[in-house]
């Protein structure tokens, strides 16, 4: 869980899933500039500057690439989960085996294959970042189990109910206002975070990533 409504959005977003916000592991080899997520509400923004009080309390000002890309979150449902489906799942290992989700984003299909792959993540220790295939999505007691597939793999995952679950939404620079929620994958530099793309909060759906 890669850098007007409907046309522009599966064109435009495309290119922030699968640059950013659901990003493959980094190798060392690629000698790509180092990954960070900036979590948080902003303060302001203006041009290309947004500053922004990150969920660890502190402010950080984060410089927006030229041609940066904005998107925000919709609600979705578990039930809307099919087989065939593209997802990024976060994820913590359960007590009992497997792992039980963070946080699921359902992809549209033209971001199929964002990110593909698990690795680590970091909304929480030891969590884990699953793009996948989903194989089947069964019914349980108290949520969902899916299976999904992903490079030659598969992976069990337990949405428990309540687990928040989003799908990509539109949004405009107008949405960037104080107080807004908003997750950020960006590239470390000198001058501070460097983004390219910015998950924005919206009609009280905040980025669950």
């Amino acid at each position: 869980m890669i850098k007007t409504i409907l046309p522009a959005l599966v064109l435009g977003l495309s290119a922030v899933a699968s640059a950013a916000i659901l990003p493959a592991p980094i190798h060392a080899e690629d000698q790509k500039p180092e990954q960070i997520h900036v979590r948080g509400s902003i303060v302001t923004y203006s041009g290309s500057a947004l500053k922004v009080k990150t969920r660890e309390g502190e402010t950080v000002d984060v410089t927006l690439a030229d041609g940066w890309k904005l998107a925000s979150v919709a609600n979705a449902a578990v039930t809307d989960i099919k087989p065939g489906d593209f997802v990024g799942i976060a994820s913590l290992p359960s007590e009992g085996g497997g792992d039980g989700a963070l946080e699921v984003l359902i992809f549209p299909p033209a971001m199929k294959g964002a990110g593909e792959g698990s690795y680590g993540w970091d909304l929480k220790p030891n969590s884990s970042m699953t793009n996948a295939t989903v194989a089947d999505a069964v019914k349980g007691v108290d949520g969902r189990t899916v299976t999904v597939s992903y490079r030659g793999k598969e992976k069990k995952i337990s949405i428990p109910d309540g687990t928040p679950v989003v799908t990509i939404a539109p949004a405009t620079k107008d949405d960037l206002v104080p107080g807004a929620v908003v997750f950020i994958p960006a590239e470390k530099a000198a001058s501070g975070p460097l983004a390219h793309q910015v998950l924005v909060g919206k009609n009280g759906v905040v980025p669950p990533m």
